[in-house]
């Protein structure tokens, strides 16, 4: 098998960043490109996206296969069967530090969203603040993207300057690239 023939990486980086969340306490976030594939309560799909907790306490039935994300779950108190084809998570991480990775979004239609803003390839994740602002950067589709949390004044990247203090709210996690 070839490297063109071998396997996403997606399906498994996904379980991997879900059982170090859950080794360590923290609460594991997907984020999800929605469209037609998606099954997902549409009513709380925002620009295009959703944000589900996919943690022990918040689903039941949780199979994190190759292919799809599949769980139960409660959305205002009503029970909901979500389907999510693993290659429209975006994001996996954690709630409490926003650590975890963002991947390269697909391009195509989006439900509720804007065609043209997935041609940016833009990855969005929202981080851990009261604000719930969120963090941006570019994405190369052959790159992955890890969200790094920084303490002030320390430099995460090996650069000269330091990174800004972080807001009111806490750490912002930042992104970076891993090449």
């Amino acid at each position: 098998m070839n490297a063109q023939e071998s396997t996403s990486t997606r399906p498994y980086l996904i379980r991997a960043l879900y059982e170090w969340c859950t080794d360590n306490g923290l609460t594991p976030y997907v984020a999800v490109r929605v469209d037609d594939s998606v099954q997902v309560p549409r009513e709380y799909v925002k620009d295009g996206e959703i944000v589900l907790n996919i943690s022990f306490d918040a689903t039941s039935s949780l199979q994190l296969g190759n292919e799809f994300i599949e769980f139960k779950a409660r959305f205002g108190g009503k029970p909901r069967e979500i389907l999510v084809p693993v290659g429209r998570v975006i994001a996996i991480y954690a709630r409490e530090n926003g650590q975890g990775m963002a991947f390269p979004p697909p391009v195509d239609n989006l439900v509720g969203g804007d065609v043209a803003t997935t041609t940016t390839a833009l990855a969005q994740v929202v981080a851990p603040t009261d604000a719930e602002s969120a963090v941006t950067a570019p994405v190369s589709e052959d790159r992955v993207v890890q969200l790094v949390t920084t303490e002030e004044g320390k430099k995460d990247d090996g650069g000269d300057a330091p990174r800004p203090p972080p807001t009111a709210g806490g750490a912002r996690p930042s992104l970076k690239r891993v090449k």
